[in-house]
């Protein structure tokens, strides 16, 4: 069997390599089918000047390319590096100054945005049309040893001063938290999980093409995350499990419900991403039968610490119990050890005990001038103030950051004070989350204006 992500298909490869791995807007593939195409799109990758511990950035819908460049650089040992196209311009040059990727994949526009920022390091853009005509002229796939500790993906996330900041994972930590909830939730290859948000976050390709493999079951990639589109791929492709914002579910509980019947192949809902009301969650279930599953999770874990078991069982305003290979613990201002269902800072770390003792390892450090720095210490704070029972069940009470979590979109205040103060007529500015029903929190400001403000330029 290969090591590390090259080798997470080589079981359903196995046992029933006909089977359907993914579904994309533009293909359907089986797990023979997805193999090559890796292959060759290693290949191609390689021919475009990508080599082991080169960053591939890739700024791309939600389609098969996504997945197939990823499996590429995996097989490489190249470090991938997600940009959601919905970031604003400034935001994608300052992470492909930061990552100095090999490969920018993009659309030409997107290409042409970060022109400066590539020349700056020395970078290439490829289209995806420019991807495909080299994968369909690939070569020999390269041979290359990989080392399933080494860094793999740099996943930005920010803290309070809105400053992007690159968490480096290896592909063992990318492939654990598959592993461990296809066990503990028991999924075989009847899984097939639906996932509607961008797969250039790190957690979402983990918890997709991943996850699926691990299971033997299906990948399903949805490109609409509008109420109407999410119904059509659940309801067309037979969707057993799928994970939303707030915002999502509560527009299927409002102002777009649905036919239950077409939601009648859903086993299992997830929401994750922000806080989901309890209401919310009872509005849900009385109208599609369905519990929401409460999620609690980190870019620094990566993905799912806790998670509303596999039966009924929930805790109201909880955020589900920690699973198996992780452990945390809550410690109070001064960093002293809380005991049991003391409210402190959670902070994470592996479990000691039972089967998936010491398996789970912390994230390699931070990216920063070509390399990995600042490796965390264990256990790892995550800003977040929560209880933890004695039997695993976790609460996150609050934020210490003052990160805003609009409809499971992170805003940093701090980057949006700038823009108000960059505005002509506005002396200060005070940004803040307030409270949303459907979106959880919407972004709120105090500004202090001088004489003449344009009031509506400055909301626009």
């Amino acid at each position: 069997m290969r090591v590390g992500i090259p080798g997470v298909l080589d079981a359903a490869l196995r046992d029933r390599p006909d089977a359907i791995a993914v579904i994309a807007r533009s293909a359907r593939m089986t797990y023979a089918d997805l193999d090559a195409a890796a292959d060759r799109s290693a290949a191609a990758l390689w021919q475009l000047g990508l080599r082991p511990g080169g960053r591939l950035a890739a700024s791309l819908p939600n389609d098969i390319d996504v997945v197939l460049a990823f499996h590429g650089a995996m097989r490489l040992g190249a470090i991938w590096v997600g940009i959601g196209e919905a970031l604003a311009i400034p935001e994608k040059r300052h992470l492909v100054v930061d990552c100095a990727p090999t490969l920018l994949l993009a659309s030409e526009s997107a290409i042409g945005q970060c022109a400066d920022a590539l020349a700056t390091v020395g970078g290439r853009g490829v289209t995806i049309s420019e991807l495909r005509e080299a994968t369909a002229h690939a070569g020999d796939v390269p041979v290359v040893e990989i080392d399933p500790h080494a860094p793999a993906g740099i996943a930005y996330t920010s803290g309070t001063t809105g400053v992007p900041k690159g968490i480096v994972h290896s592909q063992h930590n990318l492939l654990l938290p598959g592993e461990v909830l296809v066990a503990s939730r028991g999924w075989g290859p009847s899984l097939r999980k639906g996932d509607c948000l961008p797969l250039t976050i790190l957690n979402l390709m983990v918890l997709t093409t991943l996850l699926t493999a691990q299971a033997q079951g299906c990948c399903i990639v949805m490109d609409r995350r509008d109420a109407d589109g999410i119904t059509e791929w659940i309801e067309n492709e037979q969707v057993t499990h799928w994970n939303g914002v707030p915002a999502q579910l509560h527009d299927l509980v409002t102002t777009k419900q649905v036919d239950p019947a077409r939601l009648r192949s859903l086993r299992e809902v997830w929401s994750g991403g922000g806080d989901c009301p309890d209401q919310l969650r009872v509005r849900f279930a009385e109208i599609y039968g369905l519990p929401i599953r409460a999620t609690y999770g980190l870019t620094e874990a990566p993905t799912v610490v806790s998670i509303d078991p596999v039966g009924g069982e929930r805790h109201p305003g909880g955020s589900g119990r920690v699973l198996p290979h992780l452990w945390v613990i809550t410690r109070g201002a001064d960093g002293t050890l809380l005991p049991h269902d003391a409210e402190g800072e959670l902070c994470l770390t592996s479990r000691s005990q039972g089967e998936w003792a010491d398996r789970w390892r912390p994230y390699l450090g931070v990216w920063r001038d070509g390399g990995v720095v600042d490796p965390p210490t264990v256990p790892i704070a995550t800003g977040d103030y929560g209880i933890v029972d004695s039997d695993g069940w976790l609460t996150v009470l609050d934020r210490l950051k003052a990160l805003i979590v609009r409809g499971g979109a992170n805003v940093y205040p701090a980057e949006v004070e700038r823009i108000l103060l960059a505005e002509d007529g506005v002396a200060g500015a005070a940004v803040f989350g307030v409270p949303d029903e459907r979106l959880g929190e919407r972004v709120a400001a105090l500004v202090e204006t001088v004489d003449d403000v344009d009031v509506d330029q400055v909301r626009a």
